[in-house]
């Protein structure tokens, strides 16, 4: 099984409560099966363009338009995103770690998502199909942190609906979290105990991973 991490946080792992859920998420993954295979992508360490109308071309012409052969300023547009894409493609299992900026997910992994839900790249799109899937990945997790405390149906949380409704729409339906809130000590005193919640939450998410590792064999 291969497990595709993104992460899409600046701080040190020290300073970082998404980047701490991870690193128990994966230390108990790794226990649970060591023959998973994990490949990370750090966004900061490689980061996605905007989207170019080039790259909109490049994605989308060919789809709408019969025949149409990508240019050159085209094609050069696309390098990231296919990259990114075939890495995501032969993924099982899609691992983002993540802060809530802003009510919602940073602006570096909105670029990535934009970068490889594209027609062609991890799906296909007809009149006469709809969105089909073209990737392999059965489960989405997300690590996430956050200042506020946010219950579920919060409707400032706009980060779990603009996640689940971009990997829902290509075909990625069963999505888990563990989530650090009231990590901003100036608006909840028990940050701790919210972050450790959270992280017997990315263990279960962990062991949950590790059991379908060994199922498929």
């Amino acid at each position: 099984m291969n497990v595709l991490h993104i992460c899409a946080n600046p701080k040190p792992t020290e300073d970082s409560a998404s980047k701490q859920l991870a690193t128990a998420f994966f230390g108990k993954m790794i226990e649970v099966n060591p023959d998973i295979e994990i490949l990370n992508v750090d966004l900061y360490s490689d980061p996605p363009p905007f989207l170019t109308y080039e790259a909109i071309r490049g994605f989308w012409f060919p789809i709408t338009i019969k025949g149409y052969t990508a240019t050159r300023e085209e094609t050069k547009a696309m390098e990231y995103g296919i990259k990114q894409a075939r890495l995501f493609n032969t993924a099982d299992v899609v691992v983002l770690t993540l802060p809530m900026w802003n009510f919602t997910i940073p602006a570096i992994l909105k670029a990535w998502m934009d970068q490889i839900i594209t027609p062609g790249s991890t799906f296909s799109i007809s009149k006469e199909n709809g969105v089909k899937p073209l990737h392999r990945v059965q489960k989405l997790i997300m690590l996430v942190s956050s200042g506020g405390i946010y219950k579920e149906g919060d409707p400032r949380d706009a980060l779990t609906n603009q996640v689940e409704h971009i990997f829902s729409w290509i075909g990625i339906n069963d999505i888990g979290i563990a989530w650090a809130d009231g990590q901003d000590e100036c608006l909840c005193s028990d940050g701790a105990e919210h972050k450790a919640v959270a992280k017997e939450a990315a263990l279960e998410l962990a062991e949950e991973v590790g059991e379908m590792a060994a199922a498929v064999g």
